[in-house]
């Protein structure tokens, strides 16, 4: 199928067709006829398949005849709302809909927090009719009645598996009151918990499901790779991996902002450039160091799971796990950061052995069997080496009774010729073998007369 058969407009197809697009990804195919039919939606795909034009180019032919070139803000109400759970994702998806909307004059602009609020004021003040925000802000905006809810048409919840997770539920819910009842709402993630599920009762009315995955399946372009490796060892196996597999790109996960900041300071006394993105940088520096990897100034971008849901490079090789998250979800989501839009790519855990718990959680999950394997020279300690293991065999060997073979006179009945067991005790004390280096020295006595 191509995307003009979806129903989309010229100058949608244009815009689109410029970024290469020709045909559309499964969740694309499936969403948007759907969308486009005004239904609710409840939507579901392995992260990087294309979900954020699955609902905004249906979202954009809907609003295509509000579409003018008035300067008049009162001409260019609120049409279409986007709710994001982080700063990176609702300035990824920003961009994508500039590119969607480079042919019709339709304005949309993104309002995220940790950075300053006058020009977002501004922004919306001169009229938007597609809105992408995360819950705060958004919530900051209308206390300061800078943007006006009551002509929303849809309503889009990105990642809402996420947004629970983050603790937003009571900030959507108070957003959900503001919006007008009669309204089209889509919810679109990787995964479906059973709480998405419960969100959907509430918000959405009789909405269609498309999966076109099963829940929490990991993409299939992504080769999925485990070492197991002491705690100790992981910086410096990841080093080694990174230089050896000659990594030009790569984003590594830590659970905590403190390990992302350690981690890349110790990779830069590697020679390695690297910098680390989390919730603590400011939102100037986090889009700064995102801006520099994704140009390829920066071979290491050590990143908290705040980034798992938002970063979208191009074509990304690799993407490692320095620590297992402790909810397998968020591993379906860090993965997802390479192998996008049909391209290949490694995804790399490094397991130590306090970390068994997740790695079975993320296995029972995903319904994949990711057998842990070593890298010479970084072997686990609580690994027997194989020589070791040689030698254990040969030890049991010699610790197991010897099979009794008797004569044919003793099997004849005859006593004759057949020398008398020694006792067990000395017998055992004539066949031990004590190592040289056990036995006592030997003294040497000069007489002296």
């Amino acid at each position: 199928m191509l995307f003009s058969e979806l129903g989309l407009s010229p100058e949608i197809l244009r815009a689109i067709e410029e970024q290469g697009y020709s045909q559309p990804t499964p969740i694309q195919e499936k969403a948007i006829p759907l969308v486009l039919s005004s239904r609710d939606l409840l939507a579901a795909a392995q992260t990087g398949t294309g979900k954020t034009a699955a609902f905004m180019l249906p979202i954009l032919e809907r609003l295509k005849k509000y579409a003018n070139t008035s300067v008049s803000p009162a001409m260019h109400p609120l049409r279409a709302l986007v709710l994001s759970p982080t700063r990176e994702l609702a300035d990824q998806i920003g961009v994508n809909v500039k590119t969607y909307t480079k042919y019709l004059p339709l304005r949309a602009t993104t309002v995220f927090g940790g950075v300053n609020m006058d020009p977002q004021t501004q922004e919306l003040r001169r009229g938007v009719e597609i809105l992408i925000a995360t819950p705060g802000r958004l919530l900051d905006h209308i206390q300061q009645k800078t943007i006006q809810l009551n002509k929303v048409e849809v309503l889009v919840l990105d990642e809402g598996d996420r947004m629970l997770d983050m603790g937003f539920i009571q900030d959507i819910r108070k957003i959900m009151g503001m919006l007008p009842k009669e309204r089209q709402t889509l919810l679109f993630s990787a995964t479906f918990a059973p709480e998405i599920k419960r969100l959907a009762s509430d918000f959405m009315k009789s909405p269609q499901t498309v999966e076109v995955a099963r829940q929490n399946a990991t993409n299939d372009q992504v080769e999925q790779i485990v070492y197991s490796v002491d705690a100790f060892k992981k910086r410096h196996l990841l080093t080694h991996l990174i230089k050896s597999r000659d990594m030009s790109q790569v984003i590594v996960f830590c659970k905590t902002k403190l390990s992302a900041d350690r981690l890349a300071r110790e990779l830069q006394r590697d020679g390695l450039q690297a910098e680390a993105i989390h919730g603590d940088k400011a939102q100037g520096a986090r889009l700064e160091t995102l801006a520099a990897f994704k140009e390829g100034k920066l071979r290491v971008l050590v990143a908290t799971d705040v980034a798992a849901r938002g970063l979208d490079v191009t074509e990304l090789p690799y993407v490692v796990n320095f620590e297992l998250p402790n909810a397998p979800e968020d591993y379906v989501h860090r993965i997802g950061r390479t192998g996008r839009a049909g391209a290949k790519g490694v995804a790399i855990s490094l397991m130590s052995p306090e970390e068994t718990r997740q790695h079975e959680s993320i296995e029972k999950l995903t319904k994949l069997t990711l057998t842990p394997q070593t890298v010479d020279g970084f072997r686990p300690s609580w690994m027997a080496r194989p020589n070791e293991r040689e030698r254990e065999r040969e030890r049991e060997r010699e610790r197991a009774p010897a099979p009794s073979k008797p004569e044919a006179s003793v099997l004849a009945g005859s006593t004759e010729g057949v020398k008398k067991p020694m006792n067990s005790r000395r017998s055992r004390k004539a066949k031990r073998e004590v190592p040289a280096l056990l036995l006592p020295p030997r003294y040497k006595v000069e007489i002296i007369r």
